[in-house]
């Protein structure tokens, strides 16, 4: 079956925090999700598979620019381009809404995550030290600069085409 993206609604909640428990040492609280909700600056998804939410991500649009806030894909479904799809539905709805440049924060020792940012265009720009709490490990942040340039916009249009065509092989060899 095929990966879906959907807006995140409130009900979704106590799925996101088991997700959420699995993906982070420091989990965030429900309430900030409900939060997010009602946030309108605030964008959140999640990717079902058979109806069921395999992952989420956020963002916050604040003036041109968006700040991805998080991103999480449940343990049995990673490798299955959940996480890109996330990602790029977070950068479409950016651009939809007229941001420029795009950024955040990930663990140093995550290189998979960061492999997945840089395909994209996000650089290393700076390292946060002793940015997460649990164990004082650094984050990498990371910037796209200009996405309205028609460099990144043709790069982006041919990344979503793969992973669309890639998705529709799965949707049509699961029949």
């Amino acid at each position: 079956m095929a990966i879906e993206i959907r807006q995140m609604q409130r009900e979704d909640i106590p799925r996101i925090m088991e997700i959420e428990r699995e993906c982070f040492p420091t989990p965030w609280h429900e309430s900030a999700y409900l939060t997010e909700l009602v946030n309108r600056s605030a964008y959140y998804v999640v990717a079902c598979k058979d109806e069921k939410i395999i992952g989420y991500a956020g963002m916050w649009i604040i003036m041109d620019e968006a700040h991805i806030t998080t991103l999480g894909v449940a343990r049995d479904y990673r490798g299955e381009k959940a996480g890109e799809m996330l990602l790029i539905a977070l950068l479409d709805e950016a651009l939809v809404r007229k941001a420029r440049r795009a950024t955040l924060e990930v663990r140093q020792s995550n290189t998979v995550a960061q492999n997945l940012y840089r395909k994209y265009d996000f650089i290393p720009a700076a390292v946060r030290r002793g940015y997460y709490t649990d164990n004082q490990e650094n984050a990498v942040v990371m910037w796209i600069d200009n996405m309205a340039t028609q460099t990144w916009l043709k790069k982006f249009s041919a990344l979503k085409e793969q992973i669309s065509k890639k998705s529709q092989v799965i949707s049509e060899g699961s029949r």
